[in-house]
């Protein structure tokens, strides 16, 4: 079975971490009846399931054989978003001439400082998900491997747990692409990369989606010689073309080696490090790195379930085969987050696991299809999106209109030194219902909210130009659009019978 890595270093903030999220003296209870669910898996999906769950006055076991909080807390969302906070700082003061700031040279960056920081911070967080939390919010919390042993049951070390439905919700982790020589080298993932606790001098990337894209960056900025390898052409190849070219020369800015359509790469154990041979664009190139950063892929955590044996379907690749209610194939087992799903965001886990609350104790009808999900891609400027691309319109065939705000024409974008990004608004042809958005700059994340609840609750152009945003603010770009949707209203004809009305009432 896969071995999960264990927490290094294990200073002070490591440990405050295991002794919330997996604290070793921890007892699991003893099964007294049948549960109303069971959820196997502690990451966000299981959680807030769990905490849901009992919140209504559900039974509820959740059952963790490693650290709660999962992926998200532990090894992806906070720890990354903390060095890339680092990362940001670090280019802050070097960036700060533009805005007439001098700073000293000789200013460096202490990176054992930068991941000791992101230690303390992530422990700090911990509690929210520790298994006392859980405890006390009625959850019967069992730490150890939980398999299946038949459709009511579920066995966890000694115990046996009877339950009437079931969730799955145990993730995904970093897979292992076929590179030659990959088995060969110690390679770092998401997994172990914030366990250093000394700077790369030299870091190879092997993938150019979301996770490689922000660490490349992040690490170019704390100081590191970085070679970002992708074998398509450019990076961020789900997003839009015009977002992926800024976020493609904002890496390059910041020293960041690409070489894309990398073909042939291989990889050797040599005594100055690992060494990369590959062919990018017709060119060959040898180079020897420190250490590698290996982001291509997700595998689904499906192994020692005992799946088989209850009728889940599953695929080893795309993992739990689930419905658009959240239900495998087994009725009374039901699945949410990464184990099932394509959308592999926090956010996302997080509304499947209420679809699941609703569907599996309360005979609901929620569906995962109803559900608008946006995403962001956290590099310097931030890559947003939300529902259809252009691509994505044509090939379903669907007529769209384009309306673009680029910062370069906002007021406080360019105040703030942020002018290279825009807002984008694909809306059905003839209409200003909104079918996707693209938003690139410094806070896109934060941005696309308005765009997600316009697309939710059936908000058009129309709407969003008729709303006070306050000004100067990056977010006017959004309002804008409305702007730019409205003129399109005013044909010939309209205009004409807008003067000839004009003029009678002199």
């Amino acid at each position: 079975m896969y071995e999960i890595p264990a927490l290094k270093p294990f200073d002070e903030h490591n440990r405050l971490l295991a002794a919330n999220v997996h604290p070793s003296d921890w007892v699991n209870p003893t099964p007294s009846g049948r549960y109303n669910l069971v959820v196997i898996g502690a990451g966000t999906a299981g959680l807030v399931t769990a905490a849901g769950a009992a919140g209504l006055g559900a039974k509820v076991a959740l059952i963790e054989r490693h650290l709660m909080g999962g992926d998200c807390l532990n090894v992806g969302c906070v720890p990354s978003k903390g060095i890339i906070s680092a990362a940001r700082a670090a280019a802050a003061v070097h960036d700060s001439a533009k805005f007439g700031v001098r700073v000293p040279d000789g200013v460096s960056v202490d990176f054992a400082a930068v991941m000791e920081r992101m230690r303390r911070l992530r422990a700090s967080i911990a509690p929210v998900d520790s298994a006392t939390r859980f405890r006390d919010l009625g959850v019967d919390v069992y730490l150890g491997d939980g398999q299946f042993i038949n459709s009511n049951t579920v066995q966890v070390g000694d115990a046996k747990l009877q339950f009437k439905k079931a969730v799955i919700a145990t993730g995904a982790r970093a897979a292992a692409p076929p590179i030659p020589g990959l088995d060969d080298v110690d390679y770092l993932t998401n997994e172990t990369v914030f366990s250093l606790t000394e700077l790369p001098p030299r870091l190879a990337v092997i993938g150019a989606g979301p996770i490689g894209c922000e660490m490349a960056q992040t690490f170019a900025r704390l100081g590191s010689e970085v070679y970002l390898i992708e074998a398509a052409h450019g990076v961020l190849p789900r997003e839009d073309p015009e977002a992926s070219a800024i976020i493609e020369e904002s890496l390059k800015k910041d020293g960041v080696k690409l070489l894309c359509c990398g073909k042939e790469t291989t990889l050797h154990k040599s005594d100055e490090g690992i060494r990369v041979t590959l062919t990018s664009h017709e060119q060959a190139y040898d180079i020897t790195v420190d250490q590698l950063l290996v982001s291509v892929g997700r595998k689904p955590n499906v192994d020692g379930l005992g799946l088989d044996a209850v009728g889940v379907n599953y695929d080893d690749r795309k993992g739990v085969e689930v419905n658009d209610r959240l239900q495998t194939t087994n009725p009374n087992i039901f699945a949410a987050g990464d184990i099932c799903s394509k959308y592999q965001f926090t956010h996302a886990a997080d509304f499947m696991a209420r679809i699941v609350i609703q569907n599996a104790l309360f005979f609901g009808r929620a569906r995962l299809s109803a559900l608008t999900i946006p995403w962001c891609t956290y590099t310097s400027p931030e890559v947003a999106h939300v529902g259809m691309t252009e691509r994505d319109a044509h090939d379903s065939g669907v007529a769209i209109d384009t309306f673009t705000q680029h910062f370069k024409d906002v007021d406080r974008a360019v105040l703030d030194g942020e002018s290279e990004g825009f807002v984008k608004a694909h809306v059905k042809r003839g209409t200003d219902e909104i079918v996707g958005a693209t938003i690139v700059a410094s806070h896109a994340g934060d941005l696309i909210g308005e765009m997600s609840l316009a697309m939710t609750h059936g908000l058009g152009l129309k709407k969003i130009g008729s709303t006070i945003h306050p000004y100067p603010t990056q977010a006017d770009a959004i309002r804008k659009l409305g702007d730019q949707f409205n003129r399109t209203r005013l044909t010939p004809t309209v205009k004409s019978l807008m003067q000839k009305w004009l003029a009678w009432n002199r």
